[in-house]
């Protein structure tokens, strides 16, 4: 083990598009765990788009900053975690953490599942889309989704369980054309398109002529207002997050076809994952032998080296990404 820890500090308010010197390297001695405490290294770290509104105002400037993380014990001091487990906890940008008990979940080992799969599909990415389909849209059988930043974590994921759901037609917006082959070729998707090509109105007209149920919407602005547009009567939007503005030093205008919301009796509902943490057996129970028998692919880019955290975060902002965007420590 190595005799130095490594953390990354936010220090400075983004202005826009966060750039490197929004952050900090930090060196220090690798902390000992006192009583009731564990000490993890750190394997892999997750990186994600909620994380660029936490950058404004949520995130102190100048201590290590939180993230999705899995690591191993090296040195516990605390019951039910011992050297050697592998443990999901709350404490990333940093090589090595103290955790307790309370603050770290023993990842089983499941044959054929990575464990890094347990910061994506089978982390809060992947609840997020279970949550977000299942409870917030009741997505229904034979019904038509769309989904926007499709290609992403939470978008590829969620493609990937309405086809488990029973969804008749899934529909993806992307942001290249070698990602709309992916979703299609890869991920199962019916039909994907590139939203530099053309009206994102226009495009999903025609990928969803007799139009579409669900909504599942990752990027606010001008997609949610196609999919008001192409939802049907009693159609469902859920909205997880709105990577179009979080960039953004003004807000971009809302859907200027809102009144469509009551003029087909749509319903619009946003959710936070963290509300839904109970939900995390079920999802694995859920998905575990589908990512067995390779009908759900655990869809990744993996970045290596701790000195690439913060490239890996600012590419994930970018689209660089294809599936879920992790950083191997």
């Amino acid at each position: 083990m190595a005799d130095r820890s490594r953390a990354v500090h936010q220090v400075r308010r983004p202005r826009g598009m966060p750039v490197p010197e929004d952050f900090t390297f930090v060196e220090a001695p690798v902390p000992k765990p006192a009583d009731g405490m564990a000490l993890v290294e750190n394997v892999y770290l997750s990186v994600d788009p909620y994380m660029r509104e936490s950058m404004d105002e949520l995130w102190e400037l100048n201590v290590p900053l939180e993230g999705r993380s899995i690591g191993r014990v090296v040195d516990s001091r605390a019951d039910g975690l011992a050297e050697g487990d592998l443990v999901f906890h709350r404490q990333a940008w940093r090589t090595h953490a103290l955790v307790g008990k309370d603050d770290a979940r023993v990842l089983p080992s499941v044959a054929g599942v990575p464990v890094s799969a347990y910061l994506g599909i089978l982390g809060g990415t992947g609840l997020s889309a279970y949550v977000g389909l299942t409870e917030i849209a009741r997505l229904r059988e034979g019904e038509s989704v769309f989904i926007s930043a499709a290609a992403g974590g939470v978008g590829s994921s969620a493609g990937q369980l309405a086809r488990l759901l029973g969804a008749g037609r899934v529909i993806g917006s992307t942001g290249s054309a070698a990602k709309v082959k992916h979703l299609v070729d890869d991920l199962g998707f019916d039909s994907a398109f590139d939203y530099h090509d053309g009206p994102v109105r226009d495009q999903l007209a025609a990928a969803a002529p007799d139009g579409i149920d669900v909504y599942f919407d990752n990027v606010g602005g001008d997609q949610l207002e196609a999919a008001i547009s192409a939802l049907r009567e009693h159609g469902r939007i859920a909205w997880c997050g709105a990577i179009s503005q979080y960039n953004s030093a003004e807000p971009p205008p809302g859907p200027r076809n809102l009144f469509d919301i009551v003029d087909k009796s749509l319903r619009l509902e946003g959710f936070l994952v963290r509300d839904h943490r109970h939900r995390q057996g079920e999802l694995e129970e859920f998905l575990v032998p589908h990512l067995q028998s390779g009908a759900v692919k655990v869809d990744e880019t993996v970045v290596g080296g701790f000195d690439h955290v913060v490239d890996a975060f600012l590419g994930m902002l970018r689209g660089e990404n294809v599936g879920k965007m992790i950083v191997r420590v």
